[in-house]
């Protein structure tokens, strides 16, 4: 089998890794960050650490790979050219600090390792939506108003610099719109680096309201794009969208759901309660998620549970 050695160590890479089995990732930065005592009532939301806090990221990193994880998605999402610069970072700031995003999760990867971890652990690079960069909830929206050629041409240059960073993959999250989701498949190709593709979905619809086959469709035929799926949903939406994956573009499927509980952008707070249930993973799995993790309100206890449930 093919190896690796990103990060420290040789192990499979994440796109064999997944012919094997189920692989965990990890849960919400945001939350875990918060409970950390950090504010990120910020437009950058966690991205602001990059510059500010650093060490707050590995740790948090860690946390993850402690509980169970294998995978680490970087403190990327939030970060674009377009979010620093409306803080005073330049361009070339603003690429070492998405570059470090990357160093950080192998930081916490070395760190795992020597704490005895024994299981391979990967860096995925989080690329948000351009509606994260927008930091007013219309990645929960999509619809921009944005042709796929321009969402393509706002992706490509900060995939370019996290593809130069060498994580293990590039993980394209919390997708909105199935044409945003077409404009990232066009931009990952010939990065060389590996990315999943995942949609935040409500119901059996993305947010944007288009099908899941239309959706994912895009995803099939593009080699770079080695699992699709979704993430930052409802855990009930999940089992529909993996059958949906899977048929359709016959890739490995990723989920990560949030905790179940409601967002209100607006108010910036959660709402409800969690529905987040280790339990459900076999649902997922023998359906056919292979990378099955939390996203938002999930943490550590959350991700440790479902280690121990795959």
């Amino acid at each position: 089998m093919t190896s690796s050695t990103t990060g420290g160590g040789t192990r499979p890479r994440l796109a064999e890794a997944l012919t094997a089995g189920a692989v965990v990732l990890d849960g919400g930065m945001s939350n875990q960050l918060e409970s950390a005592g950090y504010d990120l009532a910020d437009d950058l939301w966690s991205a602001r650490l990059l510059a500010e806090r650093p060490e707050a990221i590995t740790e948090a990193h860690l946390a993850y790979f402690d509980a169970g994880a294998s995978v680490a998605t970087t403190a990327g999402y939030q970060a674009s050219f377009e979010g620093f610069c409306r803080r005073g970072i330049g361009r070339a700031s603003a690429a070492r600090l998405m570059a470090l995003s990357v160093e950080l999760a192998r930081e916490a990867a070395r760190r795992a390792r020597a704490g005895g971890a024994d299981r391979p652990l990967w860096v995925a690079a989080s690329a948000g939506p351009y509606g994260a960069m927008l930091a007013d909830g219309s990645e929960y929206r999509g619809r921009y108003g944005l042709s796929v050629g321009e969402l393509e041409r706002f992706h490509r240059p900060r995939l370019e610099v996290l593809a130069a960073a060498a994580p293990d993959a590039l993980a394209l999250e919390t997708v909105p719109d199935a044409e945003e989701g077409a404009a990232l498949v066009r931009a990952v190709r010939g990065l060389g680096v590996p990315a999943w593709l995942s949609y935040t979905v409500e119901g059996r619809r993305t947010r944007a309201g288009q099908t899941l086959e239309e959706a994912f469709a895009p995803a099939a035929g593009t080699d770079e794009i080695i699992a699709v799926g979704v993430n930052c949903c409802a855990p009930k939406d999940v089992a529909y969208a993996v059958g949906v994956a899977a048929r359709v573009t016959g890739k490995p499927v990723v989920v990560y759901p949030n905790s179940g509980e409601a967002w209100d952008p607006r108010a910036r707070a959660w709402t409800g309660r969690s529905r987040f249930a280790a339990g459900r993973a076999e649902e997922w799995r023998d359906a056919g998620a292979r990378l099955i993790g939390g996203c938002c309100r999930v943490g550590p206890e959350g991700i440790a549970a479902l280690a121990r449930a795959m």
